[in-house]
């Protein structure tokens, strides 16, 4: 099956990782260099402006500049679409934990499924 180069699997490549999340969720409470997006992680800096790349590829985040400092920022269009994906199966999910209710509750009353 060929990988699709779109959009949407360019931004879960791009979350696949736990530290792209975790600086993810640092932007989410405002703007951060680089540096500042390094602190909690014991990797190198170099790593840290990898994982700033892939995610500004994947349209997660921008940079921002400002005299010396670079900035990075959120960017939610791609997590809006994500969103937008997956609520293509909220029904199907809804159906599902229904079912598995329905199921459990059947089992609960001696009742054959």
């Amino acid at each position: 099956m060929p990988v699709l180069d779109d959009q949407l699997t360019t931004t879960f490549a791009a979350l696949a990782d736990p530290i792209r999340r975790a600086i993810l969720a640092r932007l989410t409470r405002g703007e951060a260099t680089v540096g500042q997006l390094a602190e909690p992680f014991d990797v190198s800096l170099p790593a840290i402006s990898k994982h700033v790349k892939v995610l500004q590829k994947a349209g997660l985040i921008e940079q921002t500049r400002r005299a010396q400092w670079r900035s990075c920022r959120l960017r939610p269009e791609p997590l809006r679409d994500v969103v937008s994906w997956m609520a293509l199966y909220r029904d199907f999910l809804g159906d599902s934990v229904e079912r598995l209710d329905q199921y459990l509750s059947d089992l609960q009353n001696g009742e054959t499924p």
